[in-house]
């Protein structure tokens, strides 16, 4: 039978210490969650970009924690949530293209996603059945569902095939009964109908078969090698964001700016009876961007006060739809000639978040306005806007709490250029208010728009206008082996002839229940003010594909290295294959013009096919503009940021191969290539007609 599950620890840190309690918490249960993440993710970098995110999140939200379950479990919420958006983020996939995990992980990758995160809940991280459907947010009964459907499909990649045996109506307590949690008179009525029917027994026979391989693989993933350096790397991450934050700042302030020019529009298309409101607003309220939803009638003046240490912070208004809530704000320093500005991942919180807020949504970045004119000619004034979740509600009250406010400087050199401070300088204190807000109503509109890209089909679904963005959703159809569309980029969305950039922080993978051939998307652009869309045009900019282009490639390390192969057009060298404690590959490929692919997707096959237990990669690369200019991210002076649509080629892949299960020497016999990511740029305009 299937042995009792082990309930997680519940341990709760201080809440006055700081991320380095988070980050030994992390340590002392690195192994678990270590285990976890390399169950949905792909290589070692993208794990330690999950502990680092991990451990901020977690940070940043334990003043919310309230007891109601365990830390752990509260932490493996957040680390899963995690998981999710990692699994998503092509920037870590496209330089990363190696896939280096343990056969259980490769098998749960063909679940659902619903049901893989059921089955490594339950069967990795050995979260009791209640606790994983409180973290799933789903019932006992649906989790069970998602189990059972979840082993099926194990089971049929087991060899076991597609055919079900038992009896439809005694399938449901199989879990319960291998578990030992079936009630006594379902066990003896259960008991006594497999007795007599060969199909349930079969079948359950079939079922426990999987199940006992599911545990007793997991078990051993107990003992799944944690590298020695892996705290030390997520340490210097940390310690890295503390360093560069200023740096990171100015990066995702060039690229998020949006400008809100389009409000300027609003002028000449006031109607009579909103003539004296927008006149009025016009004389009295200088950000622009504010000024404009005043004058629809989407916010209201609040101009609530609070002030600590001689800094005084005024809540100008806030504007609720269900995406965000846009709150606009005003800084003053009273006693001295400084700017301050509220930074959203840190000294900014809602205290009663969990009752006000959608906690399945997340804010919007919006980068600080350093280049608007009432800042850079401020001395002691800053005025911005942060994003919040949506309100859960129609109306409601949102606690806010201002604990640290980030300074601002003029350039020593220019005094009309606005920047962060060097050294990240910051102002303490404790600033509350009671903001009420009201969630304004947005209009979806249905498109029926379809285009081929690549021989792809992407179909636009639905345009939804709403107070503070324009939403875009779009459906691709991946279900092509040979190809597939990995992300999608758009220069901009005209509607009405109404030009808006996307937001690159704005965009998100939906998932929703459909059909499963379509992976469903959707990109945020600038807000439209009383539009009825009458026709809409989507500028498309690029795709990220992969490619499946399988090649074997025979390898001996008694051979003399280096030793080249040919692959997709170019010239790839194995510099280096070394065999010892640690296996050490190299292999390259410096040519990039024309250049078939930007990074590879491959496995390393060892004796007994046996893959190796872990492996360490460093790459290095370049970025290649849209014209073909090469820029060495080691050598070259630029600026990321003014690089047109920049592609990343891999140019060095060194990897370590280790068994540290089995203690033998990992000996590569073989490279399997399984494709490749390479970008293509579009031009394609697709029009859409809505009447």
């Amino acid at each position: 039978m299937i042995p009792a599950k082990i309930n997680p620890i519940s341990i709760t840190p201080k809440r006055e210490k700081g991320v380095e309690s988070i980050l030994d918490w992390f340590d002392q249960h690195k192994q678990s969650f270590y285990t976890l993440g390399w169950s949905f993710l792909r290589n070692q970098k993208q794990v330690e970009e999950l502990f680092y995110r991990s451990i901020i999140k977690v940070h940043r939200e334990l003043p919310r924690f309230k007891n109601e379950s365990s830390f752990e479990t509260w932490v493996t919420s957040i680390f899963i949530h995690t998981c999710r958006e990692l699994s998503y983020d092509r920037s870590l996939q496209a330089s990363e293209g190696i896939e280096s995990r343990p056969v259980l992980f490769k098998a749960l990758d063909q679940l659902k996603e619903d049901e893989k995160e059921a089955m490594v809940l339950t069967y990795v991280k050995k979260i009791s059945q209640e606790e994983t459907a409180k973290l799933l947010q789903v019932s006992v009964e649906k989790l069970k569902e998602l189990l059972f459907s979840g082993i099926q499909s194990l089971r049929k990649e087991m060899g076991y095939g597609l055919h079900i045996g038992g009896c439809k109506e005694y399938r449901k307590d199989y879990i319960d009964y291998l578990e030992r949690t079936l009630e006594r008179s379902k066990k003896i009525e259960f008991e006594i109908h497999i007795y007599h029917c060969q199909d349930c027994q079969e079948d359950l026979a079939s079922f426990q078969d999987v199940m006992l391989t599911m545990l007793n693989l997991t078990e051993k993933m107990e003992d799944f090698h944690v590298p020695s350096d892996f705290i030390e790397n997520v340490k210097a991450m940390l310690a890295e964001k503390e360093k560069n934050k200023q740096l990171k700042i100015r990066k995702r302030m060039r690229l998020g700016m949006v400008l809100a020019g389009v409000f300027a529009l609003l002028m000449g298309n006031e109607v009579v009876t909103g003539a004296f409101k927008s006149l009025y607003y016009t004389m009295t309220e200088k950000n622009q961007e504010l000024r404009a939803f005043l004058q629809q009638g989407l916010g209201e003046r609040l101009n609530l006060q609070a002030e600590s240490d001689g800094v005084k912070i005024k809540i100008k208004s806030a504007i609720s739809d269900e995406f965000q809530t846009l709150v606009f704000y005003e800084i003053e320093d009273t006693d001295e000639d400084n700017q301050y500005v509220m930074n959203i991942d840190e000294g900014v919180s809602v205290e009663n978040q969990n009752e006000i807020m959608n906690g399945s949504a997340n804010p919007r970045y919006y980068p600080p306005d350093l280049k608007s004119e009432v800042n850079i000619k401020g001395k002691n004034v800053y005025q911005g806007k942060i994003s919040l979740p949506p309100i859960s509600k129609d109306k409601g009250t949102i606690k806010l709490k201002i604990t640290k406010l980030l300074k601002l400087i003029h350039d020593s050199s220019n005094r009309n250029r606005l920047r962060v401070s060097d050294n990240m300088e910051y102002k303490t204190g404790e600033w509350n208010f009671e903001v009420p807000v009201t969630k304004q109503r947005s209009v979806e509109y249905a498109l029926d728009g379809e285009k081929e890209v690549e021989g792809i089909p992407v179909r636009f679904d639905k345009l939804t206008i709403a107070p503070t963005a324009t939403i875009l959703q779009y459906s691709i159809k991946n279900d092509q082996l040979k190809k597939r569309i990995d992300a999608l980029s758009f220069d901009n969305l005209v509607v009405n002839n109404k030009k808006m950039k996307p937001d690159l922080y704005g965009g998100s993978f939906l998932n929703p229940l459909q059909d499963m051939n379509w992976s469903t998307f959707q990109i945020n652009f600038g807000p439209i003010f009383g539009e009825e869309p009458k026709e809409v045009n989507v500028q498309l900019q690029s795709i990220n594909l992969t490619i499946e282009n399988k090649k074997t490639i025979e390898l001996d390390a008694a051979k003399k290295y280096p030793q080249t192969f040919e692959y997709a057009g170019s010239t790839i060298s194995i510099d280096k294959l070394e065999v010892g404690v640690s296996t050490n590959m190299v292999i390259s490929n410096h040519e990039v013009k024309n250049r078939a692919y930007e990074s590879l997707q491959f496995d390393i096959i060892g004796e007994n096919e046996n893959h190796p237990d872990s492996i360490e990669m460093e790459s290095e690369g370049v970025l290649v503009d849209k014209n073909g200019v090469i820029y060495d991210m080691n050598v070259t002076p630029f600026s990321y940021e003014e690089i047109e649509q920049p592609r990343y080629y891999v140019t060095v892949q060194r990897m370590k191969l280790q068994n540290n299960n089995t203690g033998k020497k990992m000996i590569p016999k073989r490279m399997e290539i399984n494709g490749y990511n390479t970008t293509r740029y579009l031009d394609d305009v697709v029009k859409i007609s809505l009447e």
